[in-house]
């Protein structure tokens, strides 16, 4: 703590007084003066200095009434007001990327069940690859495995990557077995046939591009920095999760269940759709192509 108490030695005792009362106070260092007036207080709080009880220790030190300015500086402090910073930018970062991808599955699919649906499963394997690193770095389950011990929270770096990164992946497998269901869509009509010959077109290349993309992310686990270990924990499970039960079995089920339902949009929505979609379109046979092919 750095306050600017000038000559009011009375104040800043009691000030300090009243942070060594507060709970998750580990002791108090000894006072520092510097010129100016400014004196600086160490305050050493229980646990790692980087856990919840430590952020809620920043809020309760800035909260305290002082005759004079003084401000909460440090490791605690700082992680605290880096996540704060991140939390008030995230639901705007979150916004700008839902709406993106809605926009471009809408042009491309015509469908706006199509695209809620995709976010909807990206958001699923996401969760649980989040879960999957508080478990194992901030809860300390099975950490010994990749040589760390539980830190009692994650860097708040890690999600921020960790999202950007698994979230570009997996839609990327989305929009690869969507425009395979719906070419197959355009030219059956029939829902069921077109999920299923969906997955036909799309099983091995899709299993064979997350498999490459496991084993690349995977060798971040052995990386010295907890940072890496983690963003490579979590993009291995999201990419794997994603590969796996989503393209195989949510997608499919969810599709299947809902039927024509899947195409389905307003009526403006459709016209606009018509009018500036992206389609793909194969190019006619040029007379004799077939002779030839034979």
């Amino acid at each position: 703590m750095v306050a600017d108490a000038g000559a009011d030695r009375a104040g800043l005792a009691t000030l300090t007084g009243r942070i060594a009362g507060l709970d998750g106070v580990r002791g108090i260092g000894e006072r520092r003066s510097l010129a100016g007036g400014v004196h600086v207080i160490e305050v050493v709080p229980e646990g790692t200095g980087t856990d919840v009880a430590a952020a809620r220790l920043v809020e309760d030190v800035r909260a305290l009434p002082a005759p004079f300015p003084f401000q909460v500086t440090g490791d605690a402090a700082g992680l605290t007001d880096y996540q704060a910073t991140i939390a008030d930018r995230l639901p705007l970062a979150a916004g700008l990327v839902a709406l993106a991808t809605f926009v471009l599955l809408f042009l491309f699919t015509g469908s706006v069940v199509v695209p809620v649906k995709a976010i909807v499963m990206n958001v699923l394997s996401l969760g649980a690859s989040f879960g999957a690193l508080v478990w194992v770095f901030q809860e300390g389950h099975l950490a010994w495995l990749l040589g760390v011990e539980g830190t009692g929270a994650l860097d708040p770096t890690v999600p921020v990557l960790t999202f950007a990164i698994t979230f570009g992946l997996s839609m990327d497998y989305e929009v690869f077995l969507l425009s395979r269901i719906k070419e197959a869509w355009d030219e059956t009509g029939d829902n069921d046939r077109a999920v299923a010959l969906g997955l036909q077109r799309t099983g091995r290349i899709v299993t064979s591009a997350a498999l490459l993309l496991v084993v690349v992310f995977a060798g971040f686990m052995a990386a010295g920095m907890l940072t890496i270990k983690q963003i490579g924990l979590g993009t291995v499970l999201a990419v794997a999760l994603d590969a796996t039960v989503v393209r195989m079995l949510l997608v499919p089920a969810t599709m299947k269940l809902m039927g024509r339902w899947n195409w389905w949009a307003p009526a403006p929505l459709r016209r606009l759709h018509r009018r500036i979609g992206l389609e793909e379109r194969v190019p006619a046979a040029r007379p004799g192509a077939q002779a030839l092919s034979r």
